[in-house]
């Protein structure tokens, strides 16, 4: 079987439903949402086509989405992930730790 992006259009609709209906984010708009996946998905593809012997996996990420190809002993089609990252601009960044005074 021949895996491409299309393998898993199902999966990128299914996460574009999810985005545009419960995802808030400033940096992407569900049209550039959907963009992103397909281009993701042609990586993680070419990870788990390209991976190491016992590796399971291709996993292509950005900031705010993780796609995940696993392989399935029984299948040849793998298993496909696809995670929003949580992420906020309102974080605040972790505080360096104070230095203790010198004597």
């Amino acid at each position: 079987m021949e895996l491409t992006p299309n393998t898993f259009a199902e999966e990128i609709e299914a996460a574009v439903k999810a985005f545009d209906l419960h995802i808030v984010c400033l940096d992407k708009s569900p049209e550039d949402c959907q963009a992103s996946l397909e281009r993701l998905m042609a990586k993680a593809v070419e990870a788990y086509e390209k991976r190491g012997e016992g590796m399971r996996h291709g996993i292509a990420l950005d900031n705010q989405v993780t796609i995940i190809l696993s392989q399935i002993d029984d299948e040849q089609r793998p298993m496909c992930g696809i995670y929003f990252n949580l992420h906020s601009p309102y974080k605040k960044k972790p505080q360096p730790p104070k230095s203790k005074p010198t004597k």
